[in-house]
């Protein structure tokens, strides 16, 4: 996967045509290769497609495709990464500084599933 890739935001009827222009690879909109697919959101594709085996990264693309698919019974974090998600983007309106801070917040569920899920609150706060 590219470490370095760059996101970029367009109306959704000029996707394609700015992929086309930009060589850009499009994602999460219907006809592009990097979509849902049936119950499973575009995280579950990338998973798919790049054969990544990460038990941790398996574990957070349940809760992603949860809270992707309004399947909240999947995974408990699932319906509090949606409600993170929708207020998110709620409250910033700046593209980008979502990606930023989403990022942010996927890193955190990542490192909360491989490192610390299994600790209780108070033992979690001790490490900090």
């Amino acid at each position: 996967m590219d470490k370095v890739a760059e996101f970029i935001y367009v109306p959704k009827e000029q996707v394609f045509e700015k992929a086309t222009e930009l060589n850009a690879i499009p994602y999460d909109i219907p006809g592009a290769e990097y979509r849902h697919e049936g119950e499973y959101c575009t995280f579950d594709y990338i998973i798919k497609k790049h054969q990544l085996a990460d038990p941790v990264l398996l574990q957070l693309a349940k809760i992603v495709r949860g809270a992707d698919t309004d399947r909240f019974d999947l995974a408990p974090q699932a319906a509090g990464l949606w409600a993170i998600s929708a207020g998110l983007s709620y409250n910033v309106r700046d593209d980008q500084e979502q990606l930023s801070i989403g990022m942010k917040l996927y890193d955190a569920l990542y490192i909360w599933a491989g490192k610390v899920q299994n600790e209780s609150t108070h033992e979690s706060l001790k490490s900090i």
